[in-house]
């Protein structure tokens, strides 16, 4: 039987799969929403199509073109929205900077990525100033300033300042097809070891990504969907993996878009409160600065649907989520994967509260064109039964095809033609996933592998327990020990027994190896973490060697 190739007709569009192709429907139906950033700008999407216009302009009167670096430094605003359509939309590849990197990895990136312009806030302008001589290929610098400062008072140069280079030019710009695979952005891995990596992703992975995770979360019975009524606000950097690919979405959906930019737990709350927020992400450390701080007793956060990312989701902070009516669950993936691949919505009705906490921090379903498995060394699958484990491997039309000028490395992540997420985990008979630990942070002791992410998990239920942070000592006789590291509560006392005791209950229900209950148990004032605010086990191990 032969395979029968179908031509289109020479007329026919191809519809390339461009991030353009993202804003028909908003274009369409969604003109008068708004669009807001702090207390300092409200304009529609209307505006918003018309700004795009303008900024491609405005980018090109300085030389951008195809295939050239736009690098933005910015908080989360309007703004960044805007670049996150209109650079790429030219052709362009957008770089996202972490701002929070130090500056010699922060020009180290710059210089990687081969940046043309650099679009910068005026509060990042004495970082720029200390390695603007030692940039390579940037030519020209766009200031942002939302108090009206002028480029006199800086000592960098300035091609002018982005509202004003805005406003004088044309709100139209023709925005081309071109091939679908053309690079849209790029951005650098926040990981604890060695230079920032470089991951890339093209328009047609965007889009991708953006469809699957609207499928994922609209398809959802009720329990964390997302609906055209809801109101967007993102809780994690636009440098980092795109806000989670969350502002492409809302943006296609025509939500009404909220954006903070820098983060303090008032302002948020605030925001939440103000402009009626009812969909974010976030990190488990901004989940508990949001719970903790004194202005949310007065904020009704039962409307909130949030998904919890970037870490593992303490069962005990979930439990604190829930009890103030929100709706929080896990969303897991990584920088390379875009990053969505899972996402933990309640399917089956559960018993009681501690059953739907324990389900909500789970990692997650699958989500829509995700090609997930738990494999053994010889990349096997483990069986699906909830008890094997083995590491996660992934393939999906929106993975990082490689690391930017990084072969070897791209090499190891894509070893046998999966991609390789350096996660452990376990998948129920119901395609459930649950991540157990990082291969690198998994605690090796007694014979048997005890898993860092559900200690955290089991400790963090104690009530005296503000945070905790699990890491593996080395130990003459059982090669590894767990060593708690605990903030407390305000107010809140502890000893070494009280939490060994309370670890030992859950061994004795058989909920955790005997092997787990720490020797060792360190009360702190604070725990390390990355640029983004994932616990850094390695500056952890550091300290405790040192």
């Amino acid at each position: 039987m032969s395979l029968q190739i179908i031509e289109a007709t020479p007329s026919a569009y191809a519809y390339p799969l461009l991030i353009k192709q993202l804003l028909h429907s908003a274009w369409a139906t969604a003109g008068d929403q708004e669009i807001v950033y702090r207390e300092q700008a409200r304009y529609s999407y209307r505006q918003l199509f018309e700004r795009l216009g303008r900024l491609a302009n405005a980018l090109s009167g300085l030389g951008i073109g195809r295939g050239d670096t736009v690098a933005f430094m910015d908080w989360d605003s309007h703004r960044y929205l805007e670049a996150f359509f209109a650079v790429p939309m030219m052709g362009a590849v957008l770089q996202t900077v972490n701002v929070r990197l130090s500056p010699e990895q922060i020009l180290y990136t710059l210089n990687h990525a081969k940046a043309d312009v650099i679009v910068v806030n005026v509060e990042f302008i004495p970082m720029l100033a200390l390695i603007r001589e030692q940039l390579e290929t940037v030519k020209q610098f766009v200031l942002i300033s939302d108090d009206g400062a002028t480029m006199s008072s800086f000592k960098v140069p300035y091609a002018g300042e982005y509202e004003s280079l805005l406003a004088a030019a044309a709100p139209h710009y023709d925005f081309p097809d071109f091939d679908e695979n053309t690079r849209a952005t790029t951005f650098y891995t926040t990981g604890t070891t060695g230079l920032p990596k470089g991951v890339y992703f093209s328009h047609r992975q965007l889009v991708l990504h953006t469809m699957a995770v609207a499928t994922a979360l609209g398809s959802a019975a009720g329990q964390g969907r997302v609906h055209r009524q809801d109101v967007y606000m993102p809780i994690t950097p636009m440098f980092h993996v795109h806000a989670w690919g969350m502002p492409y979405l809302a943006t296609m959906l025509g939500l009404k878009q909220v954006y903070p930019g820098r983060y303090a737990p008032e302002t948020l709350l605030k925001l939440i409160d103000c402009e009626g927020v009812t969909f974010s992400h976030c990190v488990p450390t901004i989940l508990h600065m949001l719970l903790s701080s004194k202005a949310s007793e007065s904020v009704d956060l039962s409307r909130c649907k949030m998904i919890i990312g970037g870490a593992a989701f303490p069962k005990g902070l979930a439990a604190a989520a829930l009890a103030r009516g929100m709706d929080v669950f896990t969303g897991y993936g990584m920088s390379e994967t875009c990053p969505i691949l899972t996402i933990a919505h309640v399917r089956d009705e559960l018993p009681d509260a501690d059953a739907e906490a324990a389900e909500r921090i789970r990692t997650g379903y699958s989500i829509p064109l995700v090609d997930l498995h738990t494999v053994d060394m010889d990349m096997l699958d483990v069986p699906h039964d909830g008890k094997a484990s083995g590491e996660i491997v992934v393939r999906a039309p929106w993975l990082t095809q490689g690391y930017l000028n990084n072969p070897a490395a791209s090499e190891d992540l894509w070893a046998g033609g999966y991609l390789h997420t350096g996660d452990i985990g376990v998948l129920d008979p119901r395609g459930m996933l649950t991540v157990t630990d990082r291969l690198k942070d998994v605690i090796k002791t007694g014979g048997e592998w005890v898993s860092s992410l559900e200690l955290e998990s089991i400790i963090s239920q104690h009530p005296a327990v503000n945070e905790v942070a699990i890491v593996g000592v080395k130990d003459d006789k059982w090669g590894e020990r767990p060593l708690a590291m605990i903030v407390l509560r305000e107010g809140r006392e502890a000893t070494a027994d009280d939490i060994r005791t309370h670890v030992e209950k859950f061994a004795n229900e058989g909920h955790i190896s005997k092997y787990a209950v720490p020797d060792q148990v360190r009360f702190v004032a604070s725990l390390a973490r990355t640029s983004v605010g994932k616990l850094n086990k390695k500056a952890m191990r550091e300290e405790i060697a040192g």
